[in-house]
């Protein structure tokens, strides 16, 4: 046994009065009057033999009574087994704030219970220790030690939110918090219902003295939209836009009837029930039929209780309705059918020669179509290399006299196989490539009476396996027409012939080459996320708008209004969240009060896997301990039994209490 204030034992020496008490008090004598002192000598030698044993037995009592007041002052206790915290404590408390723990308990909501552990923890130690309170937010206020006050205020702050962390970052920010700090004992708690997807403590700091409290939730059942995208890479404006939806069954028994509708353009309709297999999912289809361009979203859901931040699924969608092309002709003189082509309502083309090029604008572009250019000079080369690996669409049509040097040099930049010489030679395409989006769903009719475009020469391609060629067109012997490369964010198209009508008569054959070029116009290799997840993706990208610094992005939703942290990279513009999208739901980018384009926020579903770690899992991952939370009693004497020892104090209290007692007792009942 130890004691706390070892000091204070010096007060044992109060024993001394009650013995001071019994010298001047007991023996002080009575005149007693007697009618007859016959027995006188009898009665005073049994008499005094009585009182001498009850007043030795009354000392006795007091000495114990004072010895054991003194010891219980000097705070007694029994070292523990694991060692003593001595000195000053920097101590992170973690409380799971995520959609899970909302959930129900056997008493009360897990979260609650977690607020109260928390108090308890923080209370456990003393006012001289420093305090982290973190949450899922991880916010950088949260990375500073505060004194026993404020931690306890930060704590009845915690509300549920929509973030989910894994517990490695968690206890990784608990580890360098606590580092901030020159305590020689670093404690970490982490309060969770620990679920499966989330427990991933497996290199455990040694230097952080690791602690889980774990908290059961009774087992729910839970059916949620897993995720929803659009078939198609781009969807497209005036037509049935294909849309897959996953619905995920995480419970352990078959569901049926879940009824899922859509919500697009102010209207809801079913569209019909699921049957879900346990542990299992199913994908369905829905269409959307978009009507105006620009910007739009939708929303997808299922009626599925008692878990309902998961039932909820948005989505967000640009379409074009008339494509920006810019021309680069070589020779001055565009091609009539080409110029034909562009003046349809479709496109909003400009016109340039090679000499009259704004680089700023082309990445305004959509569609970038170079002809007749017998050398690609080195400055627009490289404009058009960043344009391409930024998101943009380049077709390039050679023409018979191309500086072969040049061109090659060109595409291996991208990679692009490269143009072999000219062959004055007639061919005809047999092939279109309908499973590319350029094509895809382009011919609802049999092909068999189409005609399909020739030429009339065309550069042999070289098919280098690392230029990773998609041939679209293709002629009769299988060599490539017309060649994709996929490079960066863009994609660059590769005609192996010249559009010259003398040569190719691609540009005549409406049927094919108009819905060609917007197809490519609206294609591109980086695919617009169609939903973005909060606390996850927490930097979105726009198209850049103007070239001005000035302009100012702002954010609206269910979760308010906030200015991001904007940064232009090429012809777009990163925009950091920095954790202000609270609420699920569509989003729009404001420049001024115009709409720039509507982003689609959901809620991490990591939370919808309700499987928890078993408390045998818990107790195998290393240099942790398991603290028992059953009330909030036993937590608290179990952590200032940990930090402190056991306690003896309260037992020396009692043991005061009786002595008095049984002193009472004596003097009342002890005749003498």
């Amino acid at each position: 046994m130890s004691f706390l204030f070892p000091s204070f034992l010096w007060a044992l020496g109060l024993i001394a009065i009650p013995v001071i008490i019994h010298l001047f008090y007991f023996r002080r004598f009575r005149r007693v009057y007697f009618s007859n002192v016959r027995f006188l000598r009898e009665v005073k030698e049994e008499t005094s033999m009585r009182s001498r044993l009850r007043n030795l037995l009354v000392l006795l009592l007091r000495c114990l009574a004072v010895a054991a007041l003194v010891v219980a002052f000097a705070q007694p206790f029994l070292p523990s087994t694991e060692g003593m915290l001595a000195g000053r404590k920097a101590v992170s408390v973690y409380v799971d704030n995520s959609f899970s723990m909302g959930a129900e308990s056997d008493r009360a909501p897990l979260l609650q219970l977690a607020r109260d552990h928390a108090r308890d923890i923080i209370d456990a130690y003393g006012p001289e220790d420093r305090f982290q309170v973190l949450t899922n937010a991880f916010r950088g206020g949260s990375q500073r030690l505060v004194g026993q006050a404020e931690a306890l205020q930060a704590v009845e702050e915690i509300t549920v939110a929509p973030e989910s962390r894994p517990l490695s970052q968690v206890l990784a920010r608990q580890a360098s918090a606590l580092e901030l700090e020159n305590h020689p004992n670093r404690l970490a708690y982490l309060i969770s219902d620990f679920q499966r997807n989330i427990t991933d403590l497996a290199d455990v700091d040694t230097a952080v003295s690791v602690n889980l409290v774990p908290l059961a939730a009774v087992q729910e059942r839970n059916v949620a939209i897993d995720s929803v995208w659009f078939d198609a890479p781009v969807p497209q404006l005036n037509q049935n836009n294909l849309v897959l939806v996953r619905v995920r069954n995480y419970g352990t028994e078959d569901v049926d009837n879940v009824r899922l509708s859509q919500g697009f353009e102010g209207q809801s309709k079913p569209e019909g029930t699921l049957s879900v297999p346990a542990g299992a999912y199913v994908i369905d289809s829905v269409y959307l039929n978009i009507t105006r361009p620009g910007s739009g979203n939708a929303e997808l859901s299922i009626t599925d209780f008692p878990v309902t931040f998961d039932d909820k699924y948005y989505v967000a969608f640009r379409t074009t309705g008339r494509v920006r092309v810019l021309h680069i002709d070589g020779d001055g003189v565009t091609d009539r059918n080409l110029a034909a082509a562009l003046r349809l309502e479709v496109f909003e083309p400009t016109f340039v020669s090679d000499r009259n090029i704004d680089y700023g604008s082309i990445g305004t572009h959509q569609l970038v179509i170079v002809t007749d250019l017998a050398e690609i000079a080195s400055g627009l080369g490289e404009q058009l290399r960043q344009y391409v690996r930024d998101g943009g669409n380049l077709l390039i049509f050679p023409p018979a006299a191309a500086n072969l040097a040049n061109y090659n040099s060109f595409l291996a930049a991208f990679p692009a196989d490269e143009l072999q010489p000219f062959q004055p030679q007639a061919r005809e395409v047999s092939t279109l490539n309908e499973d590319d989006f350029v094509f895809e769903g382009v011919f609802e009719n049999d092909r068999g009476a189409m005609d399909l475009p020739s030429s009339q020469g065309n550069f042999p391609l070289t098919r280098y396996g690392s230029r990773r060629q998609q041939a679209l067109l293709s002629y009769r012997d299988g060599s490539t027409a017309l060649a994709k490369y996929t490079s960066g964010d863009g994609n660059l198209y590769l005609a192996a012939f010249p559009l010259a009508p003398e040569v190719s008569d691609l540009a005549a054959d409406a049927e094919v080459f108009i819905p060609m070029l917007y197809k490519m116009g609206i294609s591109s290799g980086r695919r617009r996320p169609a939903a973005y997840t909060i606390g996850r993706d927490e930097v979105i990208e726009t198209s850049r708008r103007q070239a001005s610094a000035e302009i100012v992005y702002k954010l609206r939703g269910p979760g308010g209004e906030f200015i991001p942290e904007q940064r232009t990279i090429g012809n777009r513009v990163a925009l950091g969240l920095g954790g202000q999208v609270p609420d699920a739901g569509i989003y729009e980018l404001l420049i001024g009060e115009e709409v720039v384009e509507t982003f689609a926020f959901n809620y991490d579903r990591t939370e919808s896997d309700l499987r928890y770690t078993t408390p045998d899992e818990l107790a195998a991952i290393p240099h942790t301990t398991i603290v028992n939370a059953e009330n909030q009693a036993t937590l608290a004497a179990a952590i200032r039994e940990r930090s402190e020892g056991r306690p003896l104090w309260r037992y020396f209290i009692w043991a005061t209490l009786l002595f008095l007692l049984a002193e009472a007792l004596v003097l009342r009942f002890w005749k003498v």
